[in-house]
Formats: C-alpha cells, structure tokens, sequence
C-alpha cells in the first residue's frame, strides 16, 4: 500500500479527505433538525429532544450541557434565552445525542445483513493542476461490508479513528489505488 498523502494540494488539487466526506454524508442520513439553533424554532426543537426523557437528559449532561432544569424550563417557556456559549452547547450536546441515537439503526441498514451498501467514490477535483502533473483518476464504487467500526466512530465524534476505520475497513479494499482517493471530491451512499 502507498503512503498517505504528504503534502495534497500542492500543485492546486482539492477534496477533502474521504473521512470527512462520509461523516458528512452520514450526517445527512442522521437527519438533524434544519432549523438553526439561533432560532426559536430550532432552539426548542433541539430542547424537547434533549429533555423528553431522563435517559436523553442524562445523555446531554454527559456530553457537556451543564445547566440547571429551571433554566431549561425557563428557555422552553420563553422567559429567558441562552447565550451563545449555551447556544453552542446545545447545538453540540443535540448532535452528539442525535448520532449516538441513530448509530444502531445506521448500521444495521448500512450493513444489511451482512451484504453490506455501495459506496461511490467520486475523485478529487483536478481543474487547477497543471496539465503535465494531473493523474488519471476515475469513478469507482466499492461494496462496503464492515461499517461497525467506521459509524462506531462517528457516533463519538473520534475524527481520527474514523479516518482509521475509514481507510482499513473501506478504502484500503480499492486495491494497489486506494492512496488515489484518500481525499475526493464526495463520497457517496445511502441507507
């Protein structure tokens, strides 16, 4: 297997790694409220969800929402509003609790019985690469059958073991050309 790309971007290629790609793409199956968390909407969507059950309130202390139940019920009440740090950590308590509530139906429809998803691997953009450095590069698709440890890790957030589990799991199975798609355009999949 080659190394891991040094120093990308160098003669004007751009992507993004493909970790990044499927975190986003996992993100959008997770279906996380559109409303921004600035609004009243989106703030008292992220709350109810956040403190419908104990198990859910618990979850958020965990990941880092410290604040009293009064004032939750102040906020849901619309007599006080959180500040931009409780802003953020609402927004980060919603989608930590979000994916790690999601993860086990993600996977069990991502693994499908052990027949795994098709993944498509769009390559990284080469408009900018001077003609004479620019490699062919190509569509490809791939049947990922282990998703366990990639959306294990993406549940918590972990950039670094999901790059990990990412290459291991997924890409490495591209054969002598996975290094060519460590970073792409988009990775692309669904469940």
């Amino acid at each position: 297997m080659p190394d891991r790309n040094i120093e990308f971007g160098r003669y004007g290629a751009s992507g993004v790694k493909g970790h990044e790609a499927v975190a986003r793409q996992l993100d959008a199956l997770a279906n996380f409220i559109a409303t921004p968390v600035s609004q009243r909407r989106g703030l008292l969507a992220r709350l109810h969800y956040l403190t419908r059950t104990d198990r859910a309130r618990q979850a958020a202390r965990e990941v880092g929402l410290t604040v009293s139940d009064r004032t939750v019920k102040a906020w849901l009440e619309g007599k006080r509003s959180p500040s931009k740090k409780n802003l953020q950590a609402i927004e980060v308590a919603y989608r930590s609790v979000r994916r790690h509530n999601v993860a086990r139906y993600l996977l069990a429809r991502l693994n499908r019985q052990g027949r795994g998803t098709r993944v498509e691997f769009h390559p990284l953009n080469q408009s900018q690469v001077p003609r004479p450095r620019q490699r062919a590069l190509s569509f490809r698709t791939l049947n990922v059958r282990h998703w366990d440890r990639i959306v294990e890790a993406w549940a918590k957030d972990d950039d670094e073991a999901l790059d990990e589990a990412w290459v291991n799991d997924a890409v490495a199975d591209l054969g002598s050309e996975w290094g060519q798609y460590e970073y792409v355009t988009t990775v692309g999949f669904a469940a």
